[in-house]
């Protein structure tokens, strides 16, 4: 008898690893039919990970999304699944017990069937909790291991991996080759381990960027995989993911028994999402992203994070840019930073103690090594900035890493005083879930259906703050009209964008002003909306006293979570107390006094965007 695989499409992945974006609730709910009417879809990836705070930014509900979104699934019999950071629940940072049993109990209700959970190291202390959470909130419990390729990470490092799951209970396993640099051989023999030891539902997760996942699934399925993941155009391929029709067809030629396609359907869809870009997110997805690239196989970088990676890369190639002008050196360009930040991310990752280059982790490998690419193109040393949440990870607070660390990155914890730390992650976060409720009491924020808004700000305090205030939505609508006034401006006649008002940086003295220049005679009333860039004139009274500069451009922000008191005039500091964050790259970067002194002025909100060397406080 032919054996079964399954299909699900990783639809809410398939946005995020091409771009920043996933569609807003309205394009889900128009696009849901007609998937479900292409027929050959067991399961739907609707929600999870970088959904919830995508929607927080575009000043929409996430939890109406979601509700909205699983229901036509539900109906039609198609099964809905999430992905589950472990300790870190929805976001980038470590989550509390209460806040962590909460999301099983929201989700559930919303209609998500099933939770794929993964730890970025690995550490199945971080992820058999989720097991529990998921069984008493009545969800289907997929375990997933996190593949990464390096010496520590064998065929039977996973094994013993997937074991000790299976035996905590775990219904399913997931083997997410995240980064798609799985090798076929290698990720087959896993699967049949696995089998071996349980014949557990398995699904395969992989990325097409480096080149290798066709072999890899036809690999897996040949060892007993149950279901694949897939994307379809306009994008799969690239940082996504191999497309349906490939898929089917590869397996069925292979002997598998698999579902046919509705192609009117296909269509259908693929038109719909060509539709959503051309609305908005297009603005965000980079041209490279559609590209398949074996430099990929190197850096082992998720797919993933592949889309919002380019887009990053934007903003430090401005800050890099910048200061090469200031010293008549040479531009760099954009794949010159590239493939830099792929050399600084192999030189980086050994050195952490190879975590699994998945989220969050990854993303502070690649935050490390992009600082450290920033840093030296500017004359300075390596890991001059380390994060907060980065410093959890090497001191083994989030949980423990695969490989050693490097005497260099030993030294310097030392040097700073930094205590290494062997117990189990979650005891370093304790339950917060009565102060949030305590907070929305005080602010009058109705809790929501089934605890959903508790939940949410729970889980993402800053941005569901700047949500209910109206701040995300003007912030988005206003980003999103910079982007096409750029594109215009690009493709207008040279004469006529040469006569608009532009926006420059001047440098004074060492000091960067930002100042509207116009040719020609112009109405003020023009020249006050010429500049969509945000405006660094300070927010309170100057005092006197020395700058605190921000080190790199991102959101600037007085606290992290509601359990931080923020700074204010007047407040003494001593030399080494974190003072303000600078959000960059889906991280929160302390800001520390350089000094004992007292805070004489506040030059920007919560929520401000900030370029490198803005002016974020004077202390004196």
């Amino acid at each position: 008898m032919e054996r079964e695989v399954k299909f699900s499409l990783v639809f809410r992945d398939m946005w995020q690893s091409a771009g920043k974006y996933v569609p807003r609730v309205d394009q889900l709910i128009k696009v849901a039919p007609a998937i479900i009417e292409m027929g050959c879809f067991a399961r739907v990836e609707t929600n999870g990970g970088g959904f919830e705070q995508v929607n927080l930014l575009f000043g929409e509900n996430p939890n109406k999304a979601v509700r909205e979104w699983t229901k036509p699934f539900h109906e039609a019999g198609i099964q809905t699944h999430m992905l589950d950071r472990a300790l870190n629940g929805l976001r980038m940072s470590p989550v509390p017990a209460d806040v962590r049993k909460l999301f099983y109990k929201v989700k559930k209700v919303q209609g998500t069937d099933i939770t794929r959970t993964f730890c970025g190291l690995n550490d199945v202390r971080n992820i058999i909790p989720s097991i529990t959470y998921a069984h008493e909130a009545g969800m289907i419990s997929q375990c997933a291991l996190s593949i990464t390729y390096s010496p520590v990470h064998t065929v039977e490092y996973y094994i013993n991996m997937a074991k000790q799951l299976i035996e905590a209970g775990a219904d399913e396993i997931c083997i997410k080759d995240m980064a798609g640099i799985g090798r076929p051989a290698f990720l087959g023999k896993i699967v049949a381990g696995i089998k071996e030891i349980k014949n557990i539902p398995i699904q395969y997760h992989s990325h097409a960027g480096p080149g290798f996942n066709m072999a890899s699934i036809l690999e897996v399925c040949k060892a007993g995989c149950d279901y694949v993941d897939v994307g379809m155009e306009p994008l799969s391929w690239g940082t996504g993911h191999a497309d349906v029709i490939s898929v089917q067809a590869m397996l069925k030629d292979a002997g598998f028994k698999v579902p046919e396609i509705n192609m009117e359907a296909y269509m259908k869809v693929r038109s719909l999402v060509q539709e959503f870009m051309d609305d908005f997110l297009g603005l965000y997805i980079s041209p490279k992203n559609r590209l398949m690239n074996s430099l990929l196989i190197a850096p082992g970088l998720p797919g993933g994070m592949m889309g919002s990676l380019m887009a990053d890369l934007e903003t430090n190639l401005e800050s890099i840019n910048k200061y090469k002008a200031k010293r008549n050196l040479p531009f760099m360009t954009q794949d010159e930073l590239l493939i830099k930040l792929f050399d600084e991310v192999a030189y980086v990752w050994p050195r952490v103690g190879y975590p699994p280059l998945v989220t969050p982790f990854s993303q502070y490998v690649k935050n490390l090594a992009m600082m450290n690419v920033m840093a030296l193109e500017k004359g300075k040393p390596r890991w001059g900035m380390i994060a907060d949440d980065i410093w959890d990870m090497i001191l083994g607070k989030a949980g423990r890493l695969p490989g050693e660390l490097a005497p260099e990155i030993i030294d310097k914890a030392v040097r700073e005083g930094r205590k290494f730390y062997e117990g189990d992650p979650q005891d370093n976060y304790p339950d917060q879930l009565e102060k949030y409720k305590k907070m929305m009491l005080e602010k009058q924020w109705d809790r929501g259906e089934d605890d959903e808004e508790l939940f949410e700000y729970a889980m993402h305090p800053a941005q569901y703050e700047a949500y209910k205030s109206g701040k995300a939505k003007e912030d988005f609508l206003a980003d999103v009209k910079k982007r096409r006034d750029d594109i215009a401006n690009a493709s207008a006649p040279a004469d006529a964008a040469d006569n608009k008002p532009k926006v420059l940086t001047v440098d004074v003295n060492g000091q960067a002003y930002r100042v509207t220049v116009a040719y020609g005679a112009v109405d003020p009333a023009e020249l006050a909306g010429a500049a969509p860039v945000a405006s660094n004139a300070p927010t309170a009274p100057i005092g006197e006293g020395k700058d605190v500069l921000s080190p790199l451009e991102g959101k600037f922000f007085l606290v992290k979570n509601a359990q931080e008191t923020p700074k204010k005039v007047g407040d003494k500091v001593a030399a080494g107390d974190v003072i303000c964050y600078v959000e960059a790259m889906k991280t929160y970067n302390a800001i520390r006094a350089e000094f004992d002194g007292t805070i004489t002025a506040i030059c920007a909100n919560s929520g401000d965007s900030v370029s490198e060397d803005d002016v974020l406080m004077k202390v004196l």
